[in-house]
């Protein structure tokens, strides 16, 4: 009896210890501090993560561009949206951000064709930002498909200037400040194309492949600054760019519109499903998150499988 009580005591006793340690342990403290955030968010009291932020998010009037001003508006982020559109668009897209409480959404216009256009844009932007551009998201393009012997040198210089040139100069312009404040988020917005090629996309699928490449190269130049630089690849997303391929693909086989868009996606996206301007703002909010501040030349793919094949 004497033995077992002893036994006994000395388990009571280190029981007692471990609580004690528990207590005051950094797990227990994480652990709190996670389920208190947690419930807050539930409650709607949680802080937006991205509120004091700005984005400069290219091509944004629609599509992908759009979805993407919209994620980071719904973390608390001030946007500045740029693209072209009409003045019912216009006043459409204001009352929408209006929506985000406590966020400020400014409307730049810009042709991203031309390096003076670019330079305005960045000029405009930071005089919009007390503390300059925290985020750039370079999203704008457009897609011209033809067999190379008869694709135009005008459209290719177009759609280099706008993929390829317009991201250069928005990154050379805006990076200085970033770094100057040891915060800064740059995603591309690449594509399925910019690691694998289609036939009849010689410009697209160049520019892609471009900007794979630029944004591994500031990656390296702004390694340990606190800013990152990556890349989002897309394989099909529902936006007006690729709605013009399927209206094409209804004329040339003269069939019905879902035909036409299960044809484009078996032909590449094994998941058969399109990815959504949603999920990709979804990413692009994860990457300016604290949680990717290791992440930088990564180069992202959401694409139903597409480059898996």
């Amino acid at each position: 009896m004497w033995t077992l009580t002893r036994v006994t005591t000395r388990v009571l006793t280190k029981m007692a210890s471990l609580i004690r340690f528990a207590k005051t342990s950094s797990f227990v403290r994480y652990t709190q501090t996670a389920t208190g955030t947690a419930f807050a968010r539930c409650l709607g009291t949680h802080p937006a993560p991205l509120k004091g932020r700005s984005a400069l998010v290219t091509g944004s009037t629609s599509g992908i561009g759009l979805g993407i001003a919209r994620a980071l508006a719904e973390s608390g982020c001030d946007v500045i949206y740029t693209g072209f559109a009409d003045e019912k668009l216009l006043t459409d897209l204001q009352e929408d951000f209006r929506n985000y409480s406590g966020v400020k959404a400014t409307y730049i216009p810009a042709d991203l064709t031309m390096p003076t256009e670019v330079e305005r844009l960045c000029t405009e932007a930071k005089e919009h930002c007390t503390d300059g551009v925290d985020i750039v998201v370079n999203n704008a393009g457009f897609q011209h498909t033809s067999p190379i012997e008869s694709f135009p040198l005008a459209t290719w210089d177009a759609m280099m200037a706008a993929m390829l040139t317009a991201p250069f100069l928005m990154i050379k312009h805006l990076l200085p400040a970033m770094k100057a404040k040891g915060w800064g988020r740059i995603i591309n917005i690449s594509s399925a194309h910019g690691l694998v090629a289609s036939v009849e996309k010689c410009a697209y699928v160049s520019a892609k492949h471009g900007i794979n490449g630029l944004t591994k190269v500031v990656a390296l130049e702004t390694a340990g600054t606190g800013v990152t630089c990556n890349a989002v690849c897309p394989g099909w997303v529902p936006t007006p760019l690729v709605e013009k391929q399927i209206r094409q693909l209804m004329e040339d086989h003269n069939i019905a519109w879902k035909d036409a868009q299960t044809m484009l996606l078996s032909r590449k996206q094994p998941s058969n499903g399109f990815v959504t301007p949603e999920q990709i703002g979804d990413m692009v909010t994860f990457l300016c998150s604290q949680a990717a501040n290791q992440m930088t030349g990564s180069v992202l793919c959401i694409d139903g499988g597409w480059t898996a094949q």
